[in-house]
């Protein structure tokens, strides 16, 4: 086999110093090969609707997994003074609040900051004894407001 000289391109060097001296041209054909790439990895034409909006970025409409522990439930929780539940609406943030067994003074603080999802109309006041509000908060804090309520009275306060 014969023995050959190196092949060596002579233009390169000075189309490097060319590019470097048109950065503004060099980033915007840079642009334009990524716009077109990611044009080209979108959606197949006989793509659901669905598949094309997640392709132009919108969030994916099925819910994240949440972790067990925060996993939220809708508790209705009997409120001793019924004319405070009238002032609640739906979307307002209150506390829950115990009062101490026996009139000891002492209250206790059940939920914090709770998010009050609905108040339902009160059916006879005088036989029910106070008023109904249902709140979202936390499974483990639901059955802590469901032994609550059957030992003593409970109270929210707006936040």
């Amino acid at each position: 086999m014969p023995h050959f000289a190196p092949v060596r391109v002579g233009g390169a060097h000075r189309q490097l110093h060319r590019l470097v001296r048109h950065r503004r041209r060099a980033v915007a054909a840079g642009l334009a090969v990524t716009a077109a790439a990611l044009v080209a990895a979108g959606p197949t034409p006989g793509a659901g609707a669905q598949d094309a909006q997640r392709a132009r970025g919108h969030p994916a409409t099925e819910p994240v997994r949440e972790r067990h522990g925060t996993r939220m439930v809708a508790a209705p929780v009997r409120i001793a003074d019924a004319a405070t539940v009238r002032l609640l609406e739906p979307g307002d943030r209150v506390d829950v609040v115990a009062a101490g067994a026996g009139g000891a003074g002492d209250a206790s603080v059940l939920a914090r900051g709770v998010r009050v999802t609905r108040v339902p109309e009160p059916v006879d006041e005088a036989a029910a004894g106070g008023a109904l509000v249902v709140v979202s908060v936390p499974r483990a804090t639901a059955h802590r407001l469901v032994g609550a309520g059957a030992r003593s009275p409970l109270a929210v306060t707006l936040c």
